[in-house]
Parts: structure tokens; C-alpha cells; sequence
């Protein structure tokens, strides 16, 4: 039950320092709020500020790790690529060499073929052209590739000289294209015949011979393919002496496998051991100031609710024991002053008369 009012002034002099002491404790609390605000930044950014050393110096590591580990991989890689070229190389040139023995004979055999159809054109005085797989292919025709010739040469002669003759006259006439072809005929048939009589009817004989002794050069010829084909598709290399490039590849290619674990077990070994001592290092150097700095604000967090407590109690009392009879428009330590200079003049008698005073003086 409200107690009446006995000294007015009193009564408002004491709300006013009430109402001055709860402003007081709110700015101590904003203070401490702010403080606490402050140092929860220079925690958060000490911590940020480790975890980056931490994850720079860490990354750092690793890629030095990786570094060398990948600069000695290369190495071996490189030196693997340089064996296995020697090897290849190794390899063409046994496969070349066992080709000339094996074809040898083959070849030997091809020489004396064409010393003696030189010999036999010589003797009997046979033009060198005669020699020629044209001319063979023209008047001696055997075998695919020959006919394919004598059909080309044909075609030149009798399609394509014509032709392009008669394109190049600047009329053009049924008359004039049957002309050049006559022609045409008339000359190349002319020179046929010409050469014919001149070599083919006066050395028959030698160039029958030529023409046995170029089919035996022909089959020598795919003697020697088949071979070369049968050599270079054999698949065993144990005639090739390439068994120190083997040797040197498995131990290159051990190596490699060998640095590779290495560098597995180097890098889990970071991950595991030495990214925790790194870390803790690193962490160490700052824990003393970041357990500082958690101290602190765990002071200032209790400051503040020590201090929202102190103002929630002010705030409580004022409201019941002044808020109550003078209201919350004259919770201002002003008014309050105000009020009291009132009574303390005669203006006014009670709390009451005091605020009706004021607010006609501040109407």
C-alpha cells in the first residue's frame, strides 16, 4: 500500500537522483557494451590471424613438398623418355640391319640382273630409253602397275592433248576437233611406230631378255617386301641385343614408383604430424595474447549483465516508488528540478499543483 507524501520536495529530489543514478548506470553499461564489443573484434581477428599463418604456412609446405617431389618425378621422366628413344632407335636400327642381311642376297641377286641387261643392251647396241619401265610398259606390257602406264599414256596422248588443244582455239568447231585428233593419231602413232621399227623389230631379242631379267628384279622385288613386312611385323625383340634399355627402363620406372610412394607417405605424414606441430607453433605464439583477450571479455560479459541487472533493479524501483506518483513524462532529472524549485516558491503546494504548473508554463 502506497505511503502518502509528507515532503514533497524531498520525495522529488530523491527521484531525480534515482533517475540520474539509473542514467549513470546506463552509460557504464553501453560503455561496458561497448568494450565488449571491442574486444570480441580483436579476439575474432586474432583468431582470423592465426587460422591464415596457420593455412598459409601449411599450404606453403605442401606445395613445397609437392615441389620437389614433382621436380625429381620429372627428372625420372625425362630420363625414362631419352632410354625409351634410345631404344626405339636401338630398335629401327637392328630391324634395318636385319632386313639388308636377310634381303642381301635378294639385292646381290638384283645387281647382277641389271649389270647384265646393261651388258646384253650394250653388246647388242640397244638404246638406253629401252631400259625405261615406260618403254616396257608401251611394248612389253606385263603386270598391273605396267598396264596402269600404257592406260595413262593413252589417255594423255589421245584424250588430253587433243582436248587441250582444241580448248585453246579461239573457235570452236566439230571439224576442228576431228582434224586435231586425225593429227594427233598421225603423230603419236607415227612416233609409236617409228620407235617400234626402230628398237623393238631391230633388238627383239635383247629386250626379250630384258624383259625376263626385269621380271625376275620384279619378283626379287616382292620377295624382298614380303620380307621387309614379315620383319618389321615380328613382335620378338630378343635378336635386337635391347636388353640393357630394358634393364635401365625397369630401374628407372622402379625409381619413379619408389618416389611416388615416398612422396604419398611424406604428405600424409604433413598431414598427420607435422601440419599439427606447425599449427600448434603458430598458435602458440598467439595464445597468450588471444587467452588475454578472452579473459577480458569474459569480465566484461560479466560486467554487463552485472551492470543490465543493476539497471533493470533501478529501473524497477523507480517505476514503483516514483513512476507511479509522478509519471514518465516527468522522469527527467530537469523536470524534476523544476517541480521542486516550484514548491520551494510557493508556487505550488503538492506534486500534483507542480506538474499542472508546468505544463501550463510549457503549453
Amino acid at each position: 500500500m502506497a505511503q502518502p507524501i509528507t515532503d514533497q520536495v524531498g520525495f522529488l529530489s530523491e527521484a531525480c537522483r534515482a533517475v540520474q543514478e539509473l542514467s549513470a548506470s546506463k552509460n557504464s553499461l553501453d560503455k561496458i557494451r561497448l568494450d565488449e564489443k571491442r574486444l570480441e573484434k580483436d579476439l575474432e581477428a586474432e583468431k582470423k590471424a592465426v587460422a591464415d599463418a596457420i593455412s598459409l604456412t601449411v599450404k606453403k609446405r605442401m606445395e613445397e613438398i609437392n615441389g620437389s617431389y614433382d621436380k625429381e618425378i620429372a627428372k625420372g621422366q625425362d630420363r625414362l623418355k631419352r632410354v625409351r628413344s634410345k631404344r626405339e632407335k636401338a630398335k629401327s636400327q637392328g630391324i634395318k640391319e636385319r632386313i639388308a642381311e636377310e634381303t642381301k642376297e635378294l639385292h646381290d641377286d638384283n645387281r647382277e640382273l641389271k649389270l647384265q641387261m646393261k651388258t646384253t643392251f650394250q653388246k647388242d647396241r640397244v638404246p638406253r630409253f629401252c631400259k625405261s619401265t615406260w618403254y616396257y610398259s608401251l611394248y612389253f606390257t606385263r603386270g598391273f602397275s605396267e598396264f596402269l602406264i600404257l592406260l595413262v599414256t593413252i589417255l594423255i596422248c589421245f584424250l588430253a592433248v587433243p582436248y587441250g588443244i582444241y580448248m585453246l582455239l579461239s573457235e570452236k568447231s566439230t571439224y576442228y576437233l576431228i582434224g586435231i585428233y586425225f593429227a594427233v593419231v598421225v603423230v603419236f602413232g607415227g612416233i609409236y611406230i617409228l620407235i617400234n621399227n626402230k628398237t623393238k623389230v631391230r633388238h627383239q631379242e635383247a629386250l626379250k631378255q630384258g624383259r625376263k631379267i626385269r621380271d625376275l628384279m620384279r619378283t626379287n622385288h616382292k620377295k624382298i617386301r614380303v620380307i621387309t613386312n614379315s620383319i618389321r611385323r615380328d613382335r620378338d625383340e630378343a635378336v635386337y641385343d635391347l636388353e640393357k634399355y630394358d634393364d635401365e627402363i625397369a630401374q628407372i620406372e622402379q625409381d619413379l614408383s619408389d618416389i611416388t610412394s615416398k612422396k604419398k607417405e611424406a604428405l600424409n605424414t604433413f598431414e598427420k604430424v607435422t601440419k599439427t606441430i606447425i599449427s600448434d607453433e603458430i598458435a602458440g605464439a598467439s595464445r597468450e595474447k588471444i587467452e588475454r583477450l578472452e579473459e577480458e571479455l569474459l569480465r566484461a560479459s560479466e560486467e554487463a549483465k552485472e551492470a543490465e541487472v543493476k539497471v533493470k533493479e533501478q529501473t524497477l524501483f523507480i517505476t514503483d516508488n516514483y513512476e507511479s506518483y509522478l509519471g514518465t513524462e516527468f522522469m527527467v532529472p530537469e523536470k524534476l528540478d523544476e517541480l521542486a524549485d516550484f514548491i520551494r516558491m510557493g508556487k505550488a503546494t503538492t506534486i500534483s499543483e507542480a506538474e499542472a504548473l508546468y505544463r501550463s508554463m510549457k503549453g
